[in-house]
């Protein structure tokens, strides 16, 4: 039997992921069960764009349910004190440079199911995350680009 793939993330972002789906069950799947009720009524389903709106909207929601609960099942807090202070780990924000003389950048290293590299957040799978992780404060990192050329980035901070 294969092994269960475990969902590595902050308290926050299973927090998340918790509240999300609460709304799924308590909120989404009773409005949409409702639309389907009343789509019926209208009759001949095999016509009916909003019957098939909402069972296409029910199976979204469904899987959506199913996936998160699996996510939740096997959920693998992160830890972030259990590297030295200065070490990039997940969980942890880092400010690098780009060298020889960018502006720094400032992100989190999260669990992929967290990452939202918009709001600061990277996946710990990023290339630019994979390079980082294990590193300390003030060591140059040579970052590998999609298009086969590395950058150089210099760690500047590390904090919890």
């Amino acid at each position: 039997m294969s092994e269960e793939k475990t969902y590595p993330m902050t308290t926050e972002g299973r927090d998340k992921l918790q509240a999300e789906l609460d709304d799924l069950i308590a909120n989404q799947r009773p409005e949409i069960t409702k639309r389907i009720q009343i789509a019926r009524s209208y009759g001949d389903l095999s016509e009916n764009s909003e019957y098939q709106s909402a069972k296409d909207e029910q199976a979204f929601v469904e899987g959506r349910i199913q996936t998160i609960k699996k996510m939740l099942e096997n959920v693998e807090i992160i830890d972030s004190n259990a590297t030295a202070e200065d070490e990039v780990s997940l969980g942890k924000t880092v400010t690098f440079k780009e060298l020889p003389d960018e502006e720094p950048e400032t992100y989190t290293i999260v669990g992929s199911v967290e990452a939202d590299p918009l709001a600061g957040k990277i996946s710990n799978e990023s290339p630019m995350a994979t390079a980082l992780i294990g590193k300390k404060v003030n060591d140059t990192v040579a970052v590998p680009l999609p298009n086969g050329i590395n950058i150089n980035v210099q760690i500047l901070e590390v904090k919890k």
